[in-house]
């Protein structure tokens, strides 16, 4: 990373970049202007659900943990016997239950124990008939995602146990691979979005290919998801969209198929993700807000999210804001996570421990992310990567991207600190980096049009900038 005196000569990759010192006024005006003081208020609107002490077994209900009998019809009798009753804990036993989709209802925990396994079918027409949904943060009708709630409150997923996907055993990826036939229904659900089309109309499931999300909360209070380790999704793998008040800790998440996102609150508020680890063939924890003319016509952000204490090892952003962020996002916090850590590698090395998404045609805003205390390394790419021309998609939307700081992080491995991508028509705006460490950094940083670039007792390679 060049110093403050150089950064606007480096390799004439820098344009319009207005630096501004770490004066003691500067330094004044951070101090009274500390985003974290948010947080403590946040988390205190933040109540994990409770449930009445109450339980039903599925195999009460005829489920069978043999691994090949469908107990589908099982889950949907014993989710719905517990809300009947007021609600409490439906419980899977040790043994393998093969299921299609499962429908929570309000008042109901599912509760996978330790030595239970969630096996999902391999069978698109299990996650029929279609239901209410937003696939790449555009609303159709679509396959069911795995698990599934529609405007419900005091839903849960629970226990050690586990969730698998089974995703390389189904069609799933032979529907996006080598071109296959998900490019086309992709292309039609964006243009219905961008062409208004009624909601209604968007009907996908049989006969097409988008794949569903693996666990997906929609217009829904008082989440909690704890502890389970999920495996293979077919694609996003917890994804609360429109929904308030969600709690997910302790999980852990392994996808290899393309496009699995560990995380995605999606025009969501209220989020705390808490010691989890993502080992994604995608993004780890990906804030989202809905995806051109669709999301600015629902028009809800995201907002007041806070990430702590997670391990990050997916394939490209480790706490990620878009590309999806068409109804903006404010207020995102993320502290005290690990990129590549060696006791939990992952499959792949993340390329950005930030990185956020942008651009003309999603329009809209992403004010304030602020990111403390990493550690780790190997980062594959730029520690910050902030890409206001994200696929180089054109449009005329106005587009704000603002107040992004970095402060306490050493990072051992990068191939640069910064690529800062503002646009002319729209610089990026307020990026603050203090009190950090970057060790064998290897090339020098991009900025264009960024206003407002502010380091403060940042060393890389052991001088300070």
């Amino acid at each position: 990373m060049p110093s403050r005196r150089s950064l606007l000569k480096a390799g004439g990759v820098l344009a319009a970049a207005t630096i501004v010192p770490g004066t003691t006024a500067t330094q004044a005006e951070a101090a009274s202007s500390d985003p974290w003081r948010k947080v403590p208020d946040i988390l205190r609107k933040i109540r994990p659900p409770r449930f009445p002490d109450r339980r039903w077994d599925v195999t009460a209900f005829g489920a069978v943990g043999d691994g090949t009998t469908d107990c589908t019809a099982a889950f949907k009798a014993a989710i719905a016997e517990c809300h009947r009753r007021g609600g409490g804990r439906v419980v899977v036993p040790p043994g393998r239950f093969l299921t299609g989709a499962i429908h929570l209802l309000s008042d109901v925990e599912l509760h996978v124990s330790e030595g239970g396994v969630i096996a999902f079918s391999t069978d698109p027409n299990a996650y029929l008939p279609v239901v209410l949904t937003r696939w790449e943060s555009t609303e159709c009708y679509n396959y069911s995602p795995f698990i599934y709630a529609y405007g419900r409150r005091n839903v849960a997923v629970t226990g050690k146990g586990t969730l698998d996907g089974q995703a390389r055993q189904g069609p799933w990826e032979s529907w996006y691979a080598n071109s296959g036939p998900q490019s086309a229904d992709q292309k039609a659900l964006r243009k219905m979005g961008d062409d208004g089309v009624p909601v209604e109309q968007r009907v996908f499931g049989a006969g097409h290919y988008l794949r569903p999300a693996m666990v997906q909360f929609v217009k829904c209070q008082n989440i909690l998801v704890s502890d389970v380790t999920i495996l293979e999704p077919p694609m996003w793998t917890v994804n609360p969209v429109l929904s308030r008040n969600v709690t997910v800790r302790g999980i852990t998440v392994v996808s290899t198929l393309y496009n699995t996102d560990g995380c995605d609150p999606e025009a969501s508020s209220y989020v705390h993700i808490k010691d989890c680890r993502f080992n994604t063939n995608d993004d780890c924890v990906a804030v989202k807000s809905g995806r051109d003319a669709d999301g600015r016509r629902v028009g809800v952000p995201s907002e007041n999210i806070v990430v702590q204490d997670c391990y990050f090892s997916g394939r490209w952003g480790g706490i990620t804001v878009g590309s999806e962020m068409s109804g903006g996002v404010r207020n995102v916090f993320a502290e005290r996570c690990v990129i590549n850590s060696p006791d939990f590698p992952g499959n792949y090395p993340v390329k950005y421990p930030v990185y956020l998404k942008a651009n003309k045609k999603r329009g809209a805003y992403i004010e304030g992310v602020y990111v403390r205390d990493f550690t780790g390394g190997n980062v594959e790419r730029e520690v910050i990567f902030v890409n206001m021309a994200y696929n180089n998609e054109a449009g005329a939307e106005p587009l704000s991207v603002r107040d992004i700081r970095m402060e306490r992080t050493r990072l051992d491995g990068a191939g640069a600190v910064l690529n800062l991508v503002g646009l002319e028509t729209d610089h990026l705006v307020d990026v603050r980096l203090e009190k950090c460490e970057f060790t064998n950094v290897a090339g020098p940083d991009k900025i264009a049009f960024t206003d407002g670039l502010r380091l403060r007792k940042v060393f890389v390679n052991g001088v300070e900038q």
